[in-house]
């Protein structure tokens, strides 16, 4: 009966009255249960760069950032959301190559049409085709135009009459305009054998450039595109030059003389294949002024070929500058560090180096510059911020950081500072990190490669550093009661070329320089450390100061003092001459007294402005 009686229960928890409530609920339910556990948990941020992005900002409209002007006694209206695209997003850089697309055909095609009448007229529906869907993507693009958001205080501005005006005050604007305007209804009057009509389309080039622009900026092989860029308007000018000798060979005739085009009832010279390649082919020599053309024989050819030597000397300068300083920024980073190389050859030459020794260096250098560990990081992000440059840091070395046991629960602050002070260090097989004994001056984290600690006669292997692993972390911290002090406790020797995070002991005071607390927490979780391994004192740890800090005070003590007496010097030098020009004034005074006495000293007095 139980048993009935909760199955019955059951099944009238979907039936009866709140029965399409219930079961929305439970949609719903499940759908969130869903969603969270599908996406949130794969995109679940590492709390390692949480602590230094911080929360991520959400999508502020400039509207609502200037709401402290309205008044607070209205109500807010609510407003319509309106479409804005941002030109630092990826669809504004996807509609830019789709826009480019039809610029690019009305600069190509419109001048080849216009010149060589066969190609107009026997295609006329696939040029209406494309010239209108061009047309509809110019049209397209002025509304995104129109709707392509600016910064305004930082913030991108999404209000709709901001937009249209700060678009209406561009030149682009009315170029816009004159691209848009419908000069191809002349066809009514002139007929369809004249395709200059649109020429008015080519005034969008702009768009054409941005996004070449774009793409130079976004592309992993800037030189690459430099130079195809640099081919592509060489070839167009190429182009345009052909047609226009197309042209004006057929204003003055063709086969009137040997500079024009030859003549097209000859079978071989009508053909339209012909007819383009020949012109290209004088074009490109003449340009690029190598090989012999015809000489022109009218002064209208002569006026043509001075004009295309002028332009070909100023393309053929264009192209050797270009490409000489494209090579030259390619091969910049071989280019310096063969220099280095070679002036650590020239000096260990000089020195007289042993040969066993300079071939360990020339293959350190070698294995730097085929691994492409020869960029140096700071150099390259020293323009960048220091949150941006420590976020990146934490993003390329955050694989090795998140091991270090000290880095675990410091403050974001100290992490941003620890983080771009890491120096990264490479070491030769064979190379000692450190030996047993030496002062702790620094701490390892291995990023690649292995590392052993080895006994003192350097063979004998007692464990093997990994990725990852690390070491002296506790000799930089100075902590109170270590029995081994701040001396390195082992001799670690590198297997192979081995690839290491350096932090040393002054950059890490530095940095905690503002941080007490973390100083403490890092001392305190050190002291631990020790303790685990028995490698702490207990009664020094409970001892008074530690007399090197009282050394460290009585020093900064000392600074402090020379400051201040520098200070004092430099105001009693300043009391003293303002004393003596104050006594030189009196000495004149009483002198101007003596020798005129107080009325007429008092007169003249009156008289000085």
């Amino acid at each position: 009966m139980e048993t009935g009686g909760l199955s019955e229960s059951r099944r009238s928890s979907f039936t009866g009255s709140g029965a399409i409530a219930r079961l929305s609920r439970f949609v719903l339910s499940l759908t969130s249960w869903a969603r969270r556990h599908l996406h949130h948990e794969d995109e679940r941020p590492d709390s390692f760069l949480e602590r230094i992005r911080g929360p991520e900002l959400k999508d502020i409209h400039s509207r609502e950032s200037n709401a402290n002007s309205e008044e607070p006694g209205q109500p807010k209206k609510k407003q319509k959301e309106i479409f804005v695209m941002d030109p630092a997003s990826n669809m504004y850089y996807r509609w830019l190559s789709i826009i480019a697309v039809p610029v690019f055909y009305n600069w190509c095609m419109l001048i080849c049409r216009a010149c060589f009448d066969e190609l107009q007229m026997d295609h006329v529906l696939l040029w209406f085709i494309l010239d209108y869907s061009s047309d509809a993507a110019y049209i397209l693009d002025t509304f995104v135009r129109i709707r392509t958001g600016f910064l305004e205080q930082g913030l991108l501005v999404r209000d709709e009459t901001k937009l249209r005006l700060n678009y209406q005050e561009t030149k682009q604007f009315k170029l816009d305009l004159l691209s848009l305007f419908p000069t191809d209804l002349l066809y009514l009057k002139f007929g369809l054998n004249y395709p200059e009509l649109r020429f008015n389309r080519l005034l969008r080039i702009s768009r054409l450039f941005e996004f070449f622009d774009r793409t130079e900026t976004r592309t992993n092989y800037p030189n690459i595109f430099r130079i195809g860029n640099l081919v592509l308007y060489i070839l167009i000018i190429i182009h345009w030059n052909a047609c226009i000798y197309y042209a004006i060979s057929k204003q003055i005739g063709f086969g009137t003389d040997s500079w024009v085009y030859p003549n097209v009832s000859i079978p071989e010279h009508g053909r339209l294949s012909r007819k383009y390649i020949y012109s290209l082919y004088w074009s490109t020599l003449t340009l690029t002024t190598i090989g012999e053309t015809p000489p022109p024989v009218k002064d209208e050819e002569f006026l043509f070929v001075v004009i295309d030597f002028l332009v070909g000397v100023l393309i053929f300068a264009t192209i050797v500058g270009n490409v000489g300083s494209m090579i030259s920024n390619m091969n910049a980073s071989r280019a310096e560090f063969q220099s280095k190389v070679d002036a650590i050859k020239q000096y260990m030459h000089f020195r007289k180096v042993t040969k066993d020794l300079e071939a360990r260096v020339i293959k350190w250098f070698d294995y730097l510059w085929t691994n492409k560990k020869t960029v140096e990081e700071r150099e390259v992000l020293k323009y960048l911020p220091d949150k941006l440059r420590a976020e990146i840091a934490i993003n390329v070395h955050l694989d090795t950081l998140r091991k270090v046991r000290i880095f675990q629960d410091c403050e974001a602050g100290l992490l941003v500072e620890l983080v771009l002070k890491l120096r990264p260090t490479v070491f030769s097989p064979g190379d000692y990190i450190c030996k047993k004994g030496d002062i702790g001056r620094e701490m390892y984290i291995i990023k690649e490669g292995k590392l052993a600690v080895v006994a003192d006669d350097g063979v004998t292997q007692f464990v093997v550093l990994s990725d990852g692993s690390y070491f002296g972390e506790i000799s930089i911290l100075n902590i109170k009661g270590s029995k081994s002090g701040n001396r390195r406790t082992a001799n670690i020797r590198s297997i192979g070329y081995s690839d290491l995070f350096c932090l040393s002991k002054d950059d890490l005071m530095e940095a905690l320089t503002e941080y007490p607390d973390a100083k403490k927490a890092l001392e305190e979780k050190g002291r631990q450390i020790l303790m685990k391994d028995n490698l702490i004192d207990e009664e020094a740890a409970k001892a008074g100061a530690d007399p090197k800090d009282m050394e460290e005070k009585i020093e900064r003590l000392e600074v402090s003092l020379d400051s201040l007496q520098t200070r004092f010097a430099r105001l009693l030098a300043e009391f003293t001459n303002s004393q003596t020009k104050v006594k030189q004034r009196l000495i004149k005074v009483e002198s101007k007294v003596k020798k005129y006495g107080s009325g007429t000293l008092s007169e003249d007095e009156g008289e000085k402005p």
